[in-house]
C-alpha cells in the first residue's frame, strides 16, 4: 500500500498537460484563431468573472454571443531582429457596433527591446492574469487601447550582474476612441472626447537564474496619466496638449496659463499609478509569492498617506501536484483615500502638510470618464465600471471598497483543466457620493476546458457563474466557448 500511493500520484500528474499547453513558435510562424463564444443567463446581467478581466469582449447584457477570428504574424529577421502583426475581428451581439476590430497592430524588436504600433492585448501585471482579481492600474478587463509602446517584453539581466538583477519597463502614448460609444450614451453630461494617455512603468527584479538561492523579490512602480482632448462643455473646450504640455504630464507637473484652475495649483492631466511589491520563495516543490500593489491617485498617495489601501496577495505554484496547479489569494481594500476630505492649502510654508483626501480613486473633475475605456474599468474590476450604472452616467459610482478574492486552476486529466474564482466585496460608494447603505456581492464562476489529443488545436470550454447580492443583482448563467487555433505557414 505504500508503493501504492506514489504509483498513483505518477500516474495522475504524467499525463497531466500534453495537449492544454500547446504553443506554437513565437517568431517563425504566421498562425491563425477563431473562436465561437455564447451566454445564458437568468437576471440582469452577465455573471461577474463570467464577463470580467475579458479584455471587455464579453458583454454585460444577459444573453450574449459573438464570432472572433484573427490572424497573427511573427518572424525573425537575423539573430537579434523580429517583427510582428496581428488583426483580430469580433462579431458580438447585443452590442454598440456589433463588429469591431479588438486588435490591430504591428510591431518590431531588436534584442531585448520591443516596439508595437496600435491595438494589442498586452498583459504586463505582475499578478497572474488568469486568477488575480486584477491590476489595481492595469488589468485585463478593459479593450487595448491604440498606442505606440515601448517595452521590455520580458525580463532583462542589467550587464555585470550575472543574471542576478534583472529589469522590466515601458514608455507609451495613445489616445481613447470611445467618443462615439459614449455620445450614444444620451446622459447630458459632458466629458473630454479623444483622450490622450500616457504610462510608463520600471520593475527591478533580484533573482538568481542558477537556481542556488531560493529568495527572489521585484519592486516597481507604474504611472498613467489622461490628458488632451476636447470638451464637451464649451467653456473648458480644447484641453492643452502641447509638446511643452506633454513634457508636464511626464513629469507630473502643473500646467501653463492655457490650463484650468484646478491643473495650474496641481498637476495637469489626470494621474494616478502604483507601487509594486512582490516577494518570493522558490523551491522545486511549489513556489510561494506575497504582494502588495499600492495604488496612488495623487501626491497624498504617492506619499503614503492612503495606507493601507491597496491589493494584498498570496500566490501559490505547485509543481507536479495533482488536481491543484496555482491557488491565489487576494485582500483589496481602498476605503482610506487619504481620508475623508479634500482640501488645498496655498500657502504651505505657513500652513505644512499634505493637503490631500478624498482621493476619488478610478474619478477625476475634469476627466468624467476616468479610468475607463468603452465604459469598462482600466483598472481592478471589483472598483465597480461605469458600465454597471443603471442611469447611464458616466465615471465610478462605487470605488471605497472591501473584498475578498480566491481563486484556482489546475488539471482533472491531460485533457481537462478547470478554473474557480470566488470573490466576496463590500461597497460604500465614493468619498463624495456615499451609499446610504453598503453593499454585499458574493460572485463565482466555474470554468472547465477540454481538449482531444486528435482535435489538434481545438478548445472546448464551459462555464458557470452566479452574483448574488445588492449592487450587481442576482444573476445566474452558463456559457460556452468553441476555439481553434492553428498554423498558416512555419517561417524558417
Amino acid at each position: 500500500m505504500k508503493y501504492f500511493k506514489y504509483i498513483l500520484i505518477l500516474a495522475l500528474t504524467s499525463g497531466m498537460k500534453p495537449c492544454l499547453s500547446q504553443n506554437s513558435s513565437s517568431y517563425g510562424s504566421t498562425d491563425y484563431r477563431i473562436e465561437a463564444f455564447g451566454s445564458a443567463t437568468k437576471g440582469g446581467y452577465t455573471p461577474f468573472w463570467i464577463a470580467g478581466n475579458r479584455y471587455g469582449t464579453v458583454p454585460l447584457d444577459a444573453g450574449n454571443g459573438y464570432l472572433r477570428a484573427g490572424t497573427f504574424h511573427n518572424r525573425a529577421a537575423g539573430k537579434n531582429i523580429r517583427w510582428g502583426a496581428g488583426l483580430d475581428v469580433i462579431a458580438s451581439s447585443p452590442r454598440y457596433r456589433h463588429v469591431y476590430i479588438q486588435q490591430i497592430y504591428v510591431e518590431a524588436g531588436y534584442k531585448w527591446l520591443s516596439m508595437t504600433i496600435g491595438s494589442k492585448e498586452n498583459y504586463t501585471s505582475l499578478w497572474d492574469k488568469n486568477l488575480s482579481s486584477g491590476d489595481m492600474v492595469f488589468s485585463a478587463n478593459a479593450r487595448p487601447m491604440p498606442e505606440i509602446n515601448i517595452y521590455t517584453p520580458q525580463f532583462t539581466a542589467v550587464p555585470g550582474t550575472n543574471g542576478f538583477l534583472q529589469f522590466r519597463g515601458n514608455f507609451a502614448v495613445g489616445r481613447s476612441f470611445d467618443t462615439d460609444y459614449l455620445k450614444q450614451l444620451k446622459n447630458n453630461l459632458h466629458y473630454i472626447e479623444n483622450v490622450l494617455w500616457h504610462h510608463k512603468s520600471l520593475h527591478i527584479r533580484l533573482l538568481d537564474t542558477h537556481h542556488n538561492f531560493p529568495l527572489t523579490a521585484t519592486l516597481g512602480v507604474r504611472h498613467h496619466a489622461q490628458w488632451g482632448g476636447v470638451s464637451t462643455n464649451p467653456a473648458e473646450g480644447v484641453q492643452p496638449h502641447s509638446i511643452k504640455d506633454f513634457v508636464r504630464i511626464i513629469m507630473g507637473r502643473s500646467g501653463g496659463d492655457d490650463a484650468s484652475l484646478s491643473a495650474q495649483v496641481n498637476v495637469l492631466g489626470n494621474h494616478y499609478g502604483s507601487y509594486d511589491l512582490n516577494f518570493g520563495y522558490l523551491s522545486p516543490l511549489f513556489d510561494i509569492h506575497l504582494y502588495k500593489q499600492h495604488f496612488f491617485d495623487d501626491m497624498s498617495g504617492v506619499e503614503l498617506f492612503n495606507l493601507p489601501d491597496g491589493l494584498y496577495g498570496v500566490q501559490v505554484d505547485i509543481s507536479d501536484f495533482p488536481l491543484i496547479n496555482k491557488v491565489v489569494f487576494e485582500y483589496l481594500y481602498t476605503k482610506n483615500q487619504s481620508g475623508p476630505a479634500h482640501y488645498i492649502i496655498y500657502d504651505h510654508s505657513a500652513y505644512p502638510g499634505y493637503g490631500g483626501g478624498s482621493d476619488e480613486y478610478y474619478n477625476n473633475g475634469e476627466y468624467t470618464t476616468g479610468v475607463s475605456y468603452f465604459n469598462r474599468s482600466l483598472g481592478s474590476p471589483l472598483i465597480t465600471s461605469p458600465e454597471y450604472n443603471k442611469d447611464g452616467r458616466i465615471g465610478f459610482k462605487n470605488n471605497r471598497i472591501q473584498a475578498w478574492h480566491i481563486g484556482i486552476d489546475g488539471y482533472l486529466s491531460g485533457q481537462v483543466a478547470y478554473r474557480v474564482l470566488m470573490t466576496n466585496a463590500e461597497g460604500w460608494g465614493t468619498p463624495i457620493r456615499p451609499f446610504r447603505k453598503k453593499t454585499n456581492d458574493f460572485t463565482c464562476a466555474v470554468k472547465i476546458s477540454y481538449c482531444h489529443p486528435r482535435l489538434e488545436g481545438w478548445l472546448f470550454s464551459g462555464e458557470i457563474g452566479a452574483d448574488r447580492g445588492s449592487l450587481y443583482g442576482n444573476n445566474s448563467g452558463v456559457a460556452i466557448s468553441i476555439s481553434k487555433t492553428g498554423l498558416i505557414k512555419a517561417w524558417k
